[in-house]
């Protein structure tokens, strides 16, 4: 005879259950949750709103829930740090995400009972960023997340793992390039001009805070200028051509494929994972492309490619971060936040068409 009575849920999935609702950080890289009703996996402490839990399904890892048929949510981004073949890397991962400052390379070192020296090489290589980097990128991913759900900046500061406001807003001009209550404001009192110049793939925006670069965009002026507006309502924002006369160029003879690399300072804000994508894509030749896996890989993170596909797609600033040299594995052209046929036109303009794909492990 079967019973039609539930089994009762293991000790293990009531411990995850548990972690699930503190939203706790220290379980992130143990283990994900799937939302059957969504039909998406989350880390532990995903901030959006809590399921039933008759609905949510545990896994040890982000592939075993993609193997279920669950993809990945674009909030929290869980296959990010996803396939170390060093499990002390997700152990001083979570020690990273912990409040306070970021620990020493030592304490990290005899955490996990290696070298300093090794911790150090290792995990720079799998991940992406050195320990200190990951720390404090951290921090600063918690802090914008604070600040978004509507925290006031104090509370957002000590949540986030800093240990003293003024330690926030010394590391968050960089990363952030705003102050950390202006971030949460929309750009309340930031300077943010722009303009528009035609160019062969039609009209560009670019605008600029007073740090650098916080959007290039490529399309219809209104629509772009609107979604500007949109992102930092609180700004003040002018247009001012003469100002931005040199980025302009420069952005102009990136869509004529004159120049490789704009080194132009950039304002603009960017996760941990983001940021390791985004690093890479600027390393890519011009004239050459990418496969979405490519890029995984030059990150360390070979199973995160719809990861390394959602970074691209979320790129605020185009032809300076390149994103359009990254294309399918077969050599096809994959989605363009400004359209298909923008990209294949600054491929064409760099002489990567017909692709000159080239996948770097194959390479001499």
């Amino acid at each position: 005879m079967v019973s039609l009575t539930p089994e009762p849920a293991s000790v293990d999935d009531e411990e995850r259950w548990r972690a699930v609702q503190e939203r706790s950080r220290a379980h992130d890289g143990t283990f994900v949750f799937a939302v059957r009703t969504t039909g998406i996996y989350c880390r532990p402490s995903c901030r959006s709103r809590r399921a039933l839990r008759d609905n949510v399904d545990f896994y040890s890892t982000p592939q075993e829930a993609r193997d279920a048929g669950y993809r990945a949510c674009h909030r929290c981004s869980p296959d990010d740090g996803a396939g170390s073949s060093f499990p002390w890397i997700a152990t001083l991962c979570r020690r990273l995400e912990q409040p306070g400052s970021v620990p020493p390379l030592r304490e990290l070192a005899q955490l996990v009972g290696l070298s300093p020296s090794h911790v150090q090489r290792i995990f720079t290589r799998e991940v992406g960023v050195s320990p200190h980097q990951y720390g404090k990128a951290r921090r600063l991913e918690n802090l914008r997340d604070e600040l978004r759900s509507g925290s006031d900046v104090t509370s957002a500061v000590f949540d986030a793992g800093f240990n003293s406001t003024s330690t926030a807003y010394a590391q968050t001009r960089s990363g952030l390039g705003m102050t950390p209550r202006r971030w949460r404001d929309g750009g309340r009192g930031e300077d943010i001009v722009y303009t528009v110049v035609e160019s062969v793939l039609g009209g560009i925006l670019i605008a600029a805070s007073k740090t650098g670069l916080v959007a290039v965009r490529i399309g219809e002026e209104e629509q772009m200028v609107r979604e500007v507006r949109a992102e930092f309502p609180l700004a003040h924002i002018r247009r001012d051509d003469g100002l931005l006369a040199l980025q302009s160029r420069t952005v102009l003879a990136a869509t004529l494929g004159q120049t490789s690399v704009l080194n132009m300072p950039l304002d603009i804000a960017a996760t941990a994972f983001q940021a390791r994508v985004w690093s890479a894509l600027q390393v890519i030749p011009l004239g050459e492309t990418r496969s979405y896996a490519d890029v995984a890989r030059m990150i360390g993170e070979p199973t995160a490619i719809r990861a390394v596909a959602k970074a691209c797609a979320s790129n605020p600033v185009a032809l300076v971060i390149p994103c359009h040299r990254v294309v399918r594995s077969d050599g096809t052209l994959a989605g363009y936040r400004w359209g298909l046929k923008t990209k294949e036109a600054i491929l064409e303009v760099e002489g990567a068409l017909p692709l000159r794909h080239v996948n770097p492990s194959r390479r001499s």
